[in-house]
């Protein structure tokens, strides 16, 4: 259900702890007694685990609180601050700092510093400042602030823009999972349903109304949809102004398909349509585009060269328990930044699992996609058909992955960088070895781990640096020399992944820390 990639190369996976015991048992005959829990009290599995992407093991992690349909986001430090739940979780904090030494660290409860409102179907995003904002969660129009170290438990700001955006006819909302973009002027780019704005959330204030995305489709939960901040490309600016930012959102369901489905199980069919909206222009309108297959439900990810895979996902219905029908099996890639008569969508090579209500994907450092879960059933049930409660992982290899693309492929040596930062504004370099140079075609490109549950990979960004020189330094070595981000807003700080990228296709990535 939740899924979130570490500085140290291991992968946060977690679910909701009501549902009973899982297949994995705690390490050491640990339990958790929880008087709260509603299928267990005492409990002696795991609804947690770190997978360790080196060696291909996982280890057993203690959640002692219900995360179920929570939000999560990387603190400047790595430490993964996540919030809310449900019963026991709705107001709580946890937090999982990774500890690559010793492996032994665990989640811990922020027992001092509970959230303000409740936070379930909740959406987070990392501030130029450090501080991560919660926007909603079912039935909480409001926003707060975390980490709480210096403001009281009790402070919250009342955003209407969450009750306007509500349905409230026959049971549906959609409005929970709130998209939030944080945009490179500092404030933020805020959508739900079928409306967004610009909100300046230092002063609670709307700056901006932007026009209400065309067609009848529903985006957010339970007509879920996805969103991405499209890569922000730094090159050319020389740091005198700001780039340009534009949002996508794919997918999603017409009105009145979560109720079909949740009473008749009757499944309509998704929508078909993309629509970008330039929010940096002086009048923005969303440019419509069809998908190749409709999706409800799918995953929007960034990859190193500035693409977009859409992953997961279902044709027809909504999210929720039963409310879907026809997963989608073929990935489609598309291609932001192709001009001219070519198609931007690509249907890619079919996964052979569905992957429908509950699962995740994230982008890996060595540029695969890790896809995971699914589960449209209130309990796990493992024989269900045709849609069982899904505990694999697949990685899905982007083309570039191919071997006819080896000797293309650059290998970063070393990162020439004080303790591997990447500061605002400063120049650094990157050793790499690479085989088969193409004058004109090395990009150097950061990218945030998202947190990323319920089609929405939160705090996932892209930036494009500015490269200043490429210089040969030995036969098959190169030093690649570029800008770090200009400012906090542009890149907020802490662990990215940087990759080199030559003629299309990336290196492995090696972690920097901005700041």
């Amino acid at each position: 259900m939740h899924m979130q990639v570490m500085y140290d190369n291991k992968v946060l996976i977690f679910d909701r702890t009501d549902f009973g015991p899982s297949n994995i048992s705690l390490s050491h005959h640990r339990c958790r007694f929880n008087p709260r829990d509603l299928a267990l009290k005492l409990d002696c599995t795991a609804h947690s685990v770190l997978y360790d992407l080196s060696h291909n093991t996982l280890r057993p992690l203690t959640l002692r609180t219900d995360a179920w349909c929570s939000s999560g986001a990387l603190v400047p430090d790595g430490s993964l601050l996540q919030t809310g739940g449900f019963n026991d979780g709705y107001t709580t904090l946890r937090s999982f700092t990774p500890c690559p030494q010793h492996n032994t660290c665990d989640w811990r409860e922020i027992r001092n510093h509970n959230l303000s409102n409740s936070r379930w179907y909740s959406s987070n995003q990392i501030l130029p400042s450090g501080k991560i904002i919660i926007v909603g969660g079912r039935n909480s129009f409001t926003y707060e602030f975390v980490p709480k170290n210096d403001v009281p438990s009790s402070s919250f700001h009342y955003l209407p823009f969450l009750k306007l955006t509500r349905d409230s006819n026959r049971g549906e909302e959609n409005n929970l999972y709130p998209f939030l973009h944080l945009l490179p002027d500092g404030n933020l780019f805020i959508f739900a349903n079928r409306n967004s704005i610009l909100f300046d959330y230092t002063t609670n204030k709307v700056l901006r109304n932007f026009p209400i995305i065309p067609g009848q489709e529903k985006r957010n939960y339970p007509s879920t949809a996805s969103s991405v901040l499209l890569p922000l490309n730094l090159t050319g600016l020389n740091g005198t102004r700001l780039p340009d930012a534009e949002i996508m959102i794919c997918g999603g369901a017409y009105p009145g398909t979560f109720s079909l489905a949740n009473t008749l199980k009757i499944f309509l069919e998704a929508s078909r349509t993309c629509g970008r909206l330039r929010v940096t222009d002086s009048n923005p309108v969303w440019v419509m585009e069809t998908m190749p297959t409709p999706r409800v439900m799918p995953d929007m990810i960034l990859l190193p060269t500035g693409n977009v895979i859409i992953v997961n996902g279902a044709m027809n219905g909504t999210a929720g328990w039963e409310n879907a029908a026809n997963p989608v099996l073929y990935p489609v890639l598309y291609r932001p930044g192709l001009v001219g008569p070519f198609p931007k969508f690509q249907l890619l090579a079919p996964a052979s699992t569905p992957r429908m209500y509950h699962s995740s994907a994230v982008l890996l450092p060595d540029g695969r996609v890790l896809v995971g879960g699914s589960n449209p059933h209130r309990v796990y049930d493992f024989r269900a058909n045709p849609y069982p409660t899904e505990l694999s992982l697949d990685a899905y290899y982007p083309e570039y992955l191919g071997i006819q693309f080896d000797s293309l492929r650059p290998s970063i040596v070393a990162v020439e960088a004080v303790n591997n930062t990447a500061s605002y504004g400063r120049v650094f370099a990157v050793n790499i070895s690479l085989w088969d140079y193409r004058v004109g075609g090395l990009g150097v490109t950061l990218v945030a781990p998202s947190f990323t549950t319920h089609s929405f990979a939160m705090n996932q960004r892209l930036l494009l640096l500015q490269v200043l020189a490429v210089q040969q330094v030995a036969t098959s070595g190169y030093r690649v020399v570029a800008r770090g981000p200009p400012s906090q807003a542009v890149a907020p700080p802490g662990f990215y992944m940087l990759f080199v990228v030559h003629a299309g296709v990336p290196s492995t990535a090696v972690w920097v820390q901005v700041k």
